[in-house]
């Protein structure tokens, strides 16, 4: 079995018990706008397979998990819970364990060559040094399995969540500082971007259900543990209210009101998910 991360289900609950009866009521302050960034995450995905990296966006993971809970889309969300900063050249079993873990997430080269919808990596982004290693760790292994390339570079795309800035002509772009996204198609790197305090709260601040899973953790069998502290358990209490708010009217129809803007609502298949989350 792979190694990584415990964390518990929070579309089908299981093994909570009694860790959330003592925790404060959480306080969603950021939810709108974090509604907002999925429905746009949503609609520029391309029709994708949704895989949110590290835990940055775990809460627009969760959020979804509730949202489309009872739509056709439920199971094409999923998380890729790897810390890929970059570090020194992988050894040989770094890249072993990396790839195993690639695999769990339902990622290798043969499906992705054969796969029907395109696979869209999701994160924070602020200078893409996880897209960046992710995209060439990937290249390198579809080129060992001779897997063909120009059938592939069709289904990768990168979905980056950028701080907001002030809108200018010249605004600077991280996909602008590096090489590898001229070897995709122009439409496989998008970015959505978000509010500073939103952004750095979820990027900084927030505490997360799961530990960090940098390569050194890779085969640290300890971390399969669940964790009881206290930041824990109050991650664990406001994981579990984005999965409710995310199966609210409220949320679903203010997703359904955001992404209709979208150009992407040309495309029938945007618009069969519409129909779908309507409240």
């Amino acid at each position: 079995m792979t190694n990584g991360p415990f964390r518990w289900d929070l579309v089908r609950p299981d093994r909570v018990g009694t860790l959330l009866d003592d925790a404060p009521e959480p306080h969603l302050w950021f939810l709108d706008a974090l509604t907002d960034c999925t429905a746009k995450v949503l609609a520029r995905c391309g029709n994708g397979e949704l895989r949110f990296v590290g835990r940055s966006l775990d809460s627009m993971h969760d959020l979804l998990g509730g949202a489309l809970e009872r739509t056709s889309w439920h199971g094409r969300v999923g998380r890729l819970p790897l810390s890929l900063k970059p570090r020194a050249a992988f050894g040989s079993r770094d890249l072993g364990l990396l790839r195993e873990n690639l695999a769990a997430a339902g990622i290798t080269p043969y499906r992705l060559a054969r796969g029907t919808r395109p696979t869209v990596f999701v994160d924070l982004v602020y200078e893409g040094e996880t897209f960046t290693e992710l995209y060439v760790q990937l290249r390198r292994w579809i080129d060992e399995e001779r897997e063909p390339w120009s059938v592939i570079r069709r289904k990768l795309r990168f979905l980056g969540v950028t701080l907001r800035q002030p809108t200018q002509p010249d605004a600077w772009r991280w996909q602008e500082d590096v090489d590898w996204p001229d070897e995709l198609p122009a439409s496989a790197v998008r970015n959505v971007s978000l509010a500073p305090d939103v952004w750095h709260y979820l990027g900084d601040h927030q505490p997360k259900l799961t530990p960090s899973f940098p390569r050194q953790r890779w085969t640290d069998e300890t971390i399969r543990t669940p964790n009881h502290g206290k930041r824990a358990r109050r991650a664990l209490a406001e994981a579990f209210a984005l999965v409710d708010a995310g199966r609210s009217a409220a949320v679903r129809d203010r997703l359904v009101r955001t992404i209709t803007t979208e150009p992407a609502m040309a495309e029938p298949w945007l618009r069969s998910l519409v129909t779908q989350l309507r409240p």
